[in-house]
C-alpha cells in the first residue's frame, strides 16, 4: 500500500494527511482550499467530492482512501473503494452507515475498517484490551470527553469538531447492553456525575461512540455502554434546545446558531476512560484506563487535542493494515485491534505522551 487519498481537508482530514505523508504518497480533496496558512507536506487538489462520479475517477489509481467527509457522504465513498478493491478506512459515528459498510465486507477483497477515530476508534481498542484480560466479563463502562480546557457560560462547550457530529449523536438513539440484554436506549438520558482531579463533569449516553462492540459482546456482558463526558449542565441545556424548543426540526439553523455561539478554542483536551468489571481466576477484578489528552505539536504546528487525537488513531490503523498486522480483506472492528500493536505504530506512539 503506497498511494492514499484523503477525502475531506477540514481540520482533522488535513491531519491526517500530514501524518500519513511521513509514509505513504498521499493526495488529499475538498471543494475548497484548506484553509491553514501553512504549506502542506501533500499534493493537494480542489474536486467536488460529493459528486459519485467524482469519486468514481479519484479512487481509480489508489490503494486506499481515507474519508474525512461528514457521515452521511461516506456510504457511496466506502460503495465505490469496495467495488474497486480500495482499502477504506473513515471516522463515522453513525451506526447506519458502519452496519451498511459492514454488510459490504463478506464480499470485500480490500479492507473496510470505519469508525478508527477517538470514539468510536481508540476507547473501542482500549475496552477491548482490557475485556481480554479478564476470565469472564461483567460490565464494560467507556466515557470519552472532548471539552473546552477553560469552559465559560452554561453551556460550557466549544465546537471544536463538527457541529453536524455533535448533533447527530445527541438525536440518534445509542446501542447498549443492560442486564444482559442488548437494545437501543435514548440519547442525552442516563446522566450520571465524575470527578476527575477534583474537577466535576456530567456524562451522558450519546450514539456511535460503542461502533460494533455490542454485537462483539452480546451474551458475554451483563453491561456495556458508552457516553460522553460534559461540564456540568451542557446536557440539559442541549435537551431544552433539542426538544422543547424543538430545534431538532431545523437542524441546520441550530447548527448555525451553535457554531457562531461557541467557535472552536485553541486549548482544549480530551478525557478517556475505560473501565472494566469481571472475574480473573475466580475472583472480582476491576481495571481502569484513565488519560487526558491536551493540544500537541506535530510537524511544527500545534493542533487541537480532538484533532490530533482523531487523526492519530485513524493513520495508526492505516500503518498497521499497510504493515500487515491486520487483515488485509474485509470489515475491521476496532475492539479486535491490538492496544500494544497500536502504540507501536509511528502515529499510535503519540498517544503514550499526552
Amino acid at each position: 500500500m503506497n498511494k492514499i487519498i484523503v477525502l475531506g481537508l477540514g481540520k482533522v482530514g488535513t491531519l491526517v494527511g500530514v501524518l500519513l505523508s511521513k509514509s505513504f504518497q498521499v493526495t488529499g480533496y475538498d471543494i475548497q482550499e484548506p484553509h491553514y496558512d501553512f504549506e502542506l507536506p501533500f499534493e493537494v487538489k480542489k474536486a467536488d467530492i460529493s459528486d459519485v462520479d467524482t469519486i468514481h475517477g479519484i479512487l481509480d489509481t489508489a490503494d486506499a482512501v481515507v474519508s474525512a467527509l461528514p457521515y452521511y457522504l461516506n456510504r457511496h465513498v466506502a460503495e465505490i473503494a469496495h467495488r474497486k478493491g480500495v482499502h477504506y478506512f473513515d471516522l463515522t459515528e453513525d451506526v447506519s452507515t458502519t452496519q451498511h459498510i459492514q454488510s459490504l465486507g463478506e464480499t470485500a477483497v480490500g479492507v473496510l475498517a470505519p469508525q478508527c477515530g477517538l470514539a468510536p476508534g481508540f476507547i473501542g481498542i482500549i475496552g477491548g484490551d482490557l475485556a481480554q484480560q479478564f476470565d469472564e466479563i461483567r460490565d464494560i463502562e467507556l466515557r470519552v470527553g472532548a471539552l473546552p480546557r477553560y469552559p465559560n457560560g452554561q453551556m460550557a462547550y466549544s465546537f471544536t469538531w463538527s457541529p453536524t457530529g455533535v448533533l447527530n449523536e445527541y438525536l440518534n438513539d445509542a446501542e447498549a447492553i443492560h442486564n444482559g440484554q442488548r437494545k437501543m436506549v435514548p440519547s442525552l438520558q442516563g446522566f450520571e456525575h465524575m470527578n476527575i482531579e477534583g474537577q466535576e463533569y456530567e456524562a451522558f449516553t450519546t450514539s456511535g461512540g460503542l461502533g460494533t462492540m455490542c454485537a462483539t459482546y452480546e451474551g458475554k456482558v451483563d453491561t456495556l455502554n458508552y457516553k460522553t463526558i460534559r461540564y456540568p449542565g451542557h446536557g440539559k441545556l442541549m435537551r431544552f434546545l433539542l426538544y422543547e424548543l424543538v430545534m431538532k426540526n431545523d437542524l441546520e439553523e441550530l447548527e448555525k446558531i451553535l457554531t457562531r455561539a461557541k467557535p472552536p478554542v485553541s486549548d482544549d483536551l480530551v478525557h478517556v476512560y475505560a473501565v472494566v468489571e469481571g472475574e480473573i481466576d475466580g475472583q472480582m477484578r476491576r481495571k481502569e484506563f484513565f488519560k487526558t489528552y491536551f493540544p500537541k505539536e506535530i510537524a511544527g504546528h500545534t493542533w487541537r487535542s480532538i484533532s490530533w487525537t482523531t487523526a492519530a488513531s485513524l493513520a495508526a490503523v492505516v500503518e498497521m493494515v499497510a504493515k500487515g498486522t491486520l487483515p488485509q480483506k474485509g470489515f475491521i472492528k476496532q475492539e479486535e485491534i491490538d492496544l500494544n500493536t497500536f502504540l507501536a505504530t509511528q502515529n499510535g506512539s503519540l498517544f503514550n505522551n499526552p
